[in-house]
C-alpha cells in the first residue's frame, strides 16, 4: 500500500501531522510539568543543586589573586612590581593631562603642593575644542562645542569635567591603539581570534562591578585603577570592529600592496591600516563613548570627576546636583561622540605640494597653539578669562529637587497604589513562580529552545551555561534576576515599540524621540536611581522602574529603524491589495520589521542586565546585589562568580534571540540573511 503524504492527507479531511520541533516542545514541556511536580521526592538535587556539591570555585579564584599578589614571580620581579610598573605608565600620562586641563604643574604632594604654572584656561580649552570641531565638520558642529562646554561652564562643572576629560584622553587611546592591536593579530591568525572571541563576549556582558573587584584588588584605589578599569571596558568593541574593518578592505587594494613590494610591516601600516581607517574611527568612537559610560562607576574606585559628583549626589538624593553633573557627562559625550564621528567621515586628505612650509600643512594645529597663548595672555589681564567666577554660575538643581518633592508630596497615595498593585499582582508572584521552578528543567527548557532555533551547538550552549549556574550556588540569586531583567524587559516593550510605531512615520515626531533617546542612553544610569527612589523608596520596583527608563532606548530606536526598512513597493501592493492601514501594520510592516525588532529586544536585555548592579544600591537581591557586596569587601571570587553568572544569562539570551531573528530572516527571505 503506497504512503500518504502530507497533502492527500489534507485532501483527505485528515488534520496535517504536527511539525517535529512542535513534537519536541510537547515532549519537553511534559516531562518538564513531571520534573517540576516530582522534583523534591524523587530528585532533590534537580530542584535544587545540593550546596555540598557545590565546588569553592570563588575561594580558589579569590586564593589564586592572593597569590599573585603576595607570593607570585618571574624570577626576575615579583606580580606586585608588574603591577606597580602598569600603574607608572598610566599614572605619568594622566598626572600631565590632568596638569594640563585641571591642577597646572604643581610641586610638592598633597596639601602641601605649590602650583608652579596654571592650568590651561577655559577659555583656550573651549577654543581648542571649537578649532577641531570646525576642522572636522566646519560651522555647525563647531556651535555645538562652544554650546556643549558652555553649559559645562556655566552650570559650575567644568573642574570635574576637566578631571573626567583628563582620564578620556588617557584612557581613549589606551584603548584603541590596545584594541587596534589584538583585531590585526585576529585579522592575521584565525586561531588567535577563535581563542580570543569568547573572552570578548565576556567582557562584554560581564558587569562594569565584576572588572573593578580585581582591579580594586591588583592595583588600589585611585584614578590608576579606575583608568584601566575603562580600558578594559572599552577595548572589546573596538577589537571586533578592528577586524571587520581590516577584512573590508578591497582586494585590489591588498594586491596592489604586494604587486609594489610591501614588507608584512609595511603591508599592515601603510596599506591595510590607512585603507580600513574609517572602520577603525568607528571603532574609536565606540571606545569614547563606552569611557564616558564608566565615568561613574570608575569613581566608586577614586576616579573623581563628574562620576564622583553624580555618586555623591545619589547618596544625598540630591536629584537636582546628580542630574546637573549627569547632563555635563551628555554634553561631554555628545561633543567628543559628534566630533570622533566627523573625523571618521572626513576620509579623503589633503593633499599639499612639496616644499609647503609647516604652516600651510597643518593651519589648525598654529591656530589652536594661538588660541591658547593668546587665552593664556588675556587671564593674565582678565580674570574671568583664566577661571569663571563662581559668582556667575547658574544652577537648575534645586528647581528640579523641589520638583520631585512636591510630586512625592501630592501624589503619594496614587504613586503607592500603583505601586502596591503591581508588586503585589504580578512581581511577587513571577519572582515566586520562577524561584519555584527546578533547575534542570530551566536548563532543559533553554537546550529545547536552543535546539529548535539553531541545532545541537546551541543546545549544548544553553544547557552547559545554565548548569554552571547552578553549580556556582548563585540560581536563587540568577531566578531572581532573570525575574527582574524579564519583566522590565516586558515593560520596556510595552512602551517602547508602540512609541518606534507611532513616531516611524511621522518624521518630525521622530526626531524629536530620537533627540530624548540620544539623551537617555547618554545618561548616567545612576541619575535614573535618585528621582524613583526619591518616589517609591528602595525596593525591586524602583529597581524596575530605574531599568525600564534606562533600557527603553533600544526598543524604540530598533523598532522605528526596522520599520523604516520595509521595502514601499510591498507597501504599495498591500494598499492595492485593499488592506487597511491596520492590516498594512500587522500582517505587513510588523511581520517584516521582526527581525530589527528582535535585535531590539537583545540590546533592551542587555542595557537591562547591565543595569541590574547599579540597581543593587537599592536593595535587590540579585546577582548584581552578589557583584556589589564583592566589590566592598574586595572579595575578587564572589565577584568573579557573580559576574560570570550575569554573563551566562546574557550569553544564553543574547544566542537564543540571535538565532531567533536569523530564522525570521530566512522564512521572510530578507537581502540574503539566512539562519540556519
Amino acid at each position: 500500500m503506497a504512503a500518504v503524504g502530507p497533502a492527500e492527507t489534507a485532501r483527505a479531511g485528515w488534520p496535517a501531522a504536527p511539525s517535529r520541533g512542535l513534537v519536541v516542545w510537547i515532549v519537553a514541556l511534559g516531562a518538564f510539568a513531571l520534573l517540576w511536580a516530582n522534583a523534591a521526592t524523587l530528585a532533590p538535587w534537580a530542584q535544587e543543586w545540593p550546596r555540598a556539591w557545590t565546588p569553592r570555585i570563588a575561594f580558589s579564584i579569590s586564593a589564586f589573586m592572593r597569590w599573585l599578589v603576595d607570593e607570585a614571580t618571574s624570577g626576575l620581579f615579583t606580580f606586585t612590581e608588574f603591577t606597580r610598573f602598569l600603574s607608572a605608565l598610566v599614572e605619568a600620562p594622566y598626572r600631565f593631562v590632568l596638569a594640563i586641563l585641571s591642577t597646572g604643574l604643581l610641586s610638592g604632594q598633597g596639601s602641601q603642593a605649590v602650583q608652579i604654572a596654571p592650568p590651561v584656561s577655559w577659555a583656550g580649552i573651549i577654543g581648542v575644542f571649537v578649532i577641531a570641531a570646525h576642522a572636522a565638520d566646519g560651522r555647525r558642529l563647531a556651535l555645538l562645542a562652544i554650546a556643549c562646554l558652555g553649559f559645562i561652564l556655566v552650570f559650575g562643572q567644568w573642574d570635574s569635567a576637566m578631571v573626567t576629560l583628563a582620564s578620556i584622553v588617557v584612557a581613549v587611546p589606551a584603548g584603541a591603539v590596545g584594541g587596534l592591536l589584538l583585531g590585526l593579530a585576529a585579522y592575521r591568525w584565525r586561531a588567535f581570534e577563535r581563542a580570543i572571541s569568547p573572552v570578548l563576549d565576556l567582557m562584554q556582558t560581564i558587569p562594569i562591578f565584576a572588572y573593578l573587584v580585581p582591579i580594586l584588588f591588583l592595583f588600589g584605589f585611585g584614578p590608576v585603577a579606575a583608568i584601566l578599569a575603562t580600558i578594559i571596558y572599552a577595548m572589546p568593541p573596538m577589537t571586533r570592529i578592528a577586524v571587520v574593518a581590516l577584512r573590508g578592505v578591497a582586494p585590489e587594494i591588498r594586491d596592489l600592496g604586494r604587486m609594489t613590494g610591501c614588507t608584512p610591516r609595511q603591508m599592515t601600516w601603510r596599506v591595510m591600516v590607512p585603507a580600513a581607517m574609517p572602520g577603525l574611527m568607528v571603532g574609536v568612537n565606540q571606545v569614547i563613548m563606552l569611557s564616558l559610560n564608566m565615568v561613574i562607576i570608575a569613581s566608586m574606585i577614586g576616579a573623581g570627576g563628574l562620576g564622583f559628583d553624580v555618586l555623591s549626589a545619589l547618596r544625598r538624593l540630591d536629584f537636582g546636583a546628580g542630574l546637573e553633573a549627569g547632563v555635563a557627562i551628555v554634553a561631554l559625550a555628545v561633543l567628543l561622540d559628534r566630533t570622533s564621528q566627523a573625523f571618521a567621515k572626513t576620509t579623503v586628505q589633503r593633499a599639499h605640494a612639496d616644499g609647503a612650509g609647516f604652516a600651510t600643512r597643518h593651519p589648525y594645529l598654529l591656530a589652536a597653539l594661538a588660541v591658547v597663548v593668546a587665552s593664556f595672555l588675556a587671564g593674565l589681564v582678565l580674570p574671568p578669562l583664566a577661571r569663571w567666577p563662581e559668582a556667575w554660575e547658574l544652577s537648575t538643581g534645586t528647581f528640579w529637587s523641589e520638583l520631585v518633592r512636591w510630586i512625592n508630596v501630592n501624589f503619594f497615595d496614587e504613586l503607592e497604589a500603583v505601586k502596591n498593585a503591581l508588586l503585589l499582582n504580578v512581581l511577587i508572584p513571577f519572582k515566586r513562580f520562577l524561584l519555584g521552578l527546578p533547575w534542570l528543567g530551566v536548563a532543559l527548557l533553554a537546550g529545547v529552545a536552543g535546539w529548535t532555533l539553531s541545532g545541537f551547538r546551541l543546545a549544548a550552549l544553553s544547557v552547559a551555561l545554565s548548569t554552571l549556574i547552578a553549580v556556582s550556588g548563585l540560581w536563587e540569586e540568577a531566578m531572581t534576576t532573570v525575574y527582574l531583567c524579564g519583566l522590565s524587559v516586558v515593560f520596556a516593550l510595552m512602551i517602547g515599540v508602540p512609541i518606534g510605531v507611532w513616531s516611524a512615520d511621522r518624521p518630525r515626531v521622530w526626531r524629536v524621540v530620537q533627540a530624548v533617546i540620544d539623551t537617555l542612553q547618554t545618561l548616567p544610569s545612576f541619575v535614573y536611581l535618585m528621582p524613583v527612589v526619591m518616589l517609591f523608596r528602595v525596593g525591586d520596583f524602583t529597581a524596575m522602574i530605574a531599568i525600564v527608563a534606562y533600557a527603553l532606548a533600544p526598543a524604540i530606536r530598533y523598532t522605528a529603524h526596522g520599520l523604516h526598512q520595509v521595502d514601499p513597493k510591498l507597501i504599495e501592493a498591500g494598499r492595492a491589495a485593499g488592506c487597511t492601514p491596520f492590516q498594512l501594520l500587522v500582517k505587513i510592516r510588523l511581520k517584516l520589521a521582526l527581525p530589527e525588532i528582535m535585535l531590539g529586544v537583545n540590546q533592551t536585555i542587555m542595557l537591562a542586565l547591565s543595569m541590574l548592579v547599579i540597581t543593587a544600591l537599592v536593595g535587590t537581591r540579585d546577582l548584581g546585589q552578589e557583584v556589589y557586596i564583592a566589590l566592598t569587601k574586595a572579595d575578587t571570587g564572589r565577584g568573579i562568580v557573580a559576574g560570570l553568572a550575569v554573563a551566562f544569562i546574557a550569553i544564553i539570551a543574547d544566542r537564543l534571540i540571535a538565532a531567533g531573528a536569523a530564522r525570521a530572516r530566512a522564512r521572510l527571505g530578507l537581502s540574503g540573511q539566512g539562519g540556519s
